[in-house]
């Protein structure tokens, strides 16, 4: 069985289309590994790259998408709706196939290190890597931000690698394992923002709502519109078809439409499965009903 892993780094950068070009051929130029996705948001000013491959080739390929993010960007001069700690933002391992948790964190702290090393960069572990239990939850790391992060370097945010001194023009970094995560925004059409804002604080976990859900809510530009971020935790406790009902039910009590969907990223085939049983009133729909499901087992 091949050892695969899955890396998804997010860059914070969504505007220059070639710069973002470049970001991505220096995840192509290594070799065994196989970028399967890049999404960029202008409104965010981010890029989320998703590559795959054996451990060790992913670690190549996430430390050449380190070396080519800190020639290309300057956080001085970095604005985006997202909040963010540092050029590479945040780089999470995903165990695909025969490799395990453990092995993902072990080979975040490995990486972790080796970047804070080469770069003199800060970097924090989160997730399943995560060395202190304040630091599970990245909005809680990230919550300063690149601008008030400094401050902080000495107090509760002292680097779990590196030093504990702010890299002017790379910030920090936030490296961690986790089970897949399905990044899902929901566009209103409204240009209310407290609207947005108060149906992710309504939906997301740490406020009460919804568990294994994290939100907040956006405004985009472009058409002006408000939009509700999520991340999915753990769709197998709470669904893509789920969190769609529970935003659209509460922008509709306002008055206000669902204008569409968004996906970052990839999704898991199940995860995709339980929208189309839900859609459908599909009592018991297993995978094994889906033609292709037989040949990728």
């Amino acid at each position: 069985m091949p050892r695969l892993v899955e890396c998804v780094p997010n860059v914070s950068e969504g505007r220059r289309r070639d710069v973002i070009d470049r970001l991505a051929a220096a995840i192509r130029g290594v070799a065994e590994v196989r970028l399967l996705d890049q999404t960029s948001d202008a409104d965010h000013n981010r890029s989320v790259f998703t590559f795959a491959g054996d451990a060790e080739a992913v670690a190549r390929a996430a430390h050449a998408l380190v070396d080519a993010t800190l020639r290309e960007l300057d956080m001085r001069t970095h604005t985006g709706a997202h909040p963010r700690l540092g050029a590479v933002d945040v780089i999470p391992f995903v165990p695909l196939a025969g490799m395990t948790m453990d092995e993902c964190v072990a080979l975040a702290h490995r990486v972790g290190r080796e970047i804070a090393e080469r770069h003199q960069l800060p970097v924090y572990f989160y997730a399943k890597a995560a060395l202190r239990p304040e630091r599970v939850r990245l909005p809680d790391i990230r919550k300063p931000q690149y601008e008030g992060l400094a401050e902080l370097l000495a107090t509760s945010h002292v680097p779990d690698a590196g030093p504990a001194q702010l890299h002017l023009t790379a910030g920090a970094v936030v490296v961690g394992a986790r089970p897949p995560l399905i990044a899902f925004n929901i566009e209103l059409d409204t240009t209310d923002l407290k609207l947005a804002q108060r149906i992710a604080k309504e939906i997301r976990e740490s406020s009460g709502g919804l568990p294994a859900v994290q939100a907040k809510g956006f405004m985009l530009t472009d058409p002006p519109r408000a939009q509700v971020s999520m991340n999915l935790l753990d769709h197998t406790t709470t669904s893509l078809a789920t969190v769609w009902h529970e935003v659209e039910a509460r922008a509709n009590a306002a008055g206000v439409t669902v204008l569409r969907g968004e996906l970052i990223g990839l999704v898991p085939l199940d995860a995709a499965l339980q929208v189309t049983a839900s859609a459908l009133k599909l009592d018991g729909f297993r995978r094994d009903r889906v033609i292709e499901s037989h040949f990728l087992e």
